[in-house]
């Protein structure tokens, strides 16, 4: 089972060999061994043109564990998330700025889906198939960036205007943070991205209750009131 991956270059690898290379190996040290079944999460929406680094070197792998000899089980997911993650836990922080900078037009869609939920549905997707199986593994919710980013908010008891920012403007001021900063950056510009990608299936639900799970939505998860008059679109 390889559950491993991220958004942020390491001091001994970098996001392409965490995301895509990693998997490769695991996958041929599982073929040598004789593993009966190989899983594995990827994000949705991942290509090998993506704007995203971590997605173009899943989309990669997900070519090999495509093509392995061995039974795979692919869950591609929406936005992950849990109370007090790094993501979360960086949208409060802004929530102490008069205003909240968004990344770009805060419009980017996903369909956020709890961890617990996720996994919940890693654990019914073990037992070993014939052949390979893909489930898209999404929340009951489709909310933009903006959305979230209110959402985050209500449930610290804060609400904020927005300040969308530029993509080139931030892509340049968080590179430049990286360079001073290294590793202790407090986000990178791969991070930064999540928020600014869409995630999304057309499948909805469907595959996780196919697994025995019903995704909990977001404001459930956190705790937070919807504001008044703020719609949410159902996925």
């Amino acid at each position: 089972m390889h559950l491993a991956g991220g958004a942020r270059d390491q001091p001994r690898a970098t996001v392409e060999e965490l995301n895509g290379l990693a998997a490769f190996r695991l996958l041929r040290a599982a073929e040598r061994v004789g593993a009966k079944h190989f899983v594995w999460i990827t994000p949705l929406g991942a290509t090998p043109h993506h704007p995203m680094r971590m997605h173009r070197a899943k989309a990669l792998a997900d070519t090999a564990i495509g093509a392995a000899d061995i039974p795979t089980t692919t869950l591609a997911h929406s936005l992950m998330y849990a109370p007090g993650d790094r993501h979360l836990l960086w949208v409060e922080r802004l929530g102490y700025l008069p205003l909240v900078p968004l990344v770009g037009r805060g419009i980017a869609r996903t369909q956020p889906i709890w961890a617990e939920d996720m996994a919940d549905a890693v654990l019914a997707a073990i037992e070993a198939p014939d052949g390979h199986r893909r489930f898209e593994l999404a929340g009951p919710e489709t909310l933009t960036q903006r959305e979230v980013v209110r959402l985050v908010l209500a449930s610290s008891g804060r609400r904020r205007r927005a300040l969308p920012l530029p993509l080139a403007g931030l892509r340049a001021a968080l590179r430049a943070e990286e360079t001073l900063a290294g590793p202790t950056s407090l986000i990178t510009w791969d991070e930064a991205q999540l928020l600014a990608v869409e995630m999304l299936s057309a499948r909805g639900t469907t595959d996780a209750e196919a697994l025995g799970v019903t995704p909990r939505r977001m404001a459930a998860v956190l705790g937070a009131g919807v504001p008044k008059g703020w719609r949410i679109r159902a996925a």
